[in-house]
């Protein structure tokens, strides 16, 4: 199969295919949807206080605050409309570029590698599309969630940061095994064109049964990964219960606030571990898409 050599063309010129490269290359579309997401994250975080605010106006007889919500809803709609327009034009030109760079670069492989590298680069610019931005709305969410309940006591923040703390350990020495398996994964992917070429039933069988035992190897690791980090999360949230109600004077609507942000960070801290496992996936992927023969 023959593609053509690699030239010095194109946006990336030859640069590493990783997602650094991706920024530096396109990094004012980038820039431009990370913006739209940061004003879409914040009047988010305004919604429920411009309902508290209209909520009281509107008892009262003054509609002021019940306009400001209904213009804020209007602008968030708005906005996530004119974010969705603009990312898939956006991310798609990068899909685009990063494809044909890698199939210059990737010349010489064989279709079925070569077909299960697209593929993979393709995560590349997902991520950049849905999960970082996913991964941004978590750690806002999460950092609000501490700060608001430094605001009551700063016992309730400093269980919340440790049970942070506990989730980037237990993630920490899973990512080697993480990134071994989803090697393996990865190896299993770039065979399947060839396998299928072959036509041979017992051999597309045994690759089918090779793909099923690495997914449920990534699986497993995955499910006690998630089940020590959630019971870290969910200890932190008991404890914040018992010490508000037996350290604080304190009302049962503030109780109930406290269990609120406690469980608001448990949310959005579950999303760092599967960002996370993302980066662990992608640093393999990032490693076998820049080389040129095959990864052993």
């Amino acid at each position: 199969m023959t593609l053509g050599k690699p030239r010095r063309t194109g946006p990336l010129r030859g640069r590493p295919l990783t997602l650094g490269s991706l920024f530096a290359a396109f990094w004012p579309r980038i820039l431009g949807t990370w913006a739209m997401t940061l004003m879409e994250i914040a009047l988010f975080a305004l919604i429920p206080l411009l309902i508290g605010r209209a909520i009281d106006g509107l008892t009262g007889g003054d509609t002021a605050a019940f306009v400001q919500l209904a213009v804020a809803l209007a602008v968030l709609i708005l906005l996530g409309t004119l974010r969705r327009v603009f990312d898939t034009r956006a991310y798609g030109v990068m899909r685009v570029e990063l494809g044909k760079d890698l199939a210059r670069r990737s010349s010489d492989l064989p279709v079925s590698r070569l077909s299960a590298r697209l593929g993979m680069g393709r995560e590349l610019v997902d991520f950049l599309e849905t999960e970082l931005p996913e991964a941004m709305t978590a750690l806002f969410r999460t950092f609000a969630a501490v700060v608001i309940l430094f605001g009551f006591h700063p016992a309730l923040a400093g269980t919340a940061a440790a049970a942070a703390l506990v989730t980037l350990t237990i993630y920490g020495l899973a990512h080697g095994r993480f990134y071994r398996l989803n090697r393996a994964l990865n190896e299993e992917a770039e065979r399947q064109v060839q396998v299928l070429e072959g036509r041979s039933i017992p051999r597309l069988g045994a690759h089918l049964l090779a793909l099923r035992r690495c997914e449920i190897r990534v699986s497993d690791t995955e499910g006690l990964v998630y089940g020590l980090i959630f019971t870290a999360l969910l200890g932190s949230v008991l404890f914040n219960l018992w010490f508000a109600t037996r350290e604080i004077e304190i009302t049962a609507g503030r109780v109930f606030s406290i269990v609120t942000y406690s469980w608001d960070f448990v949310e959005g801290a579950l999303i760092l571990p599967a960002t996370l496992q993302s980066l662990s996936r992608l640093s393999e992927v990032t490693a076998r898409i820049n080389t040129p023969g095959n990864i052993r």
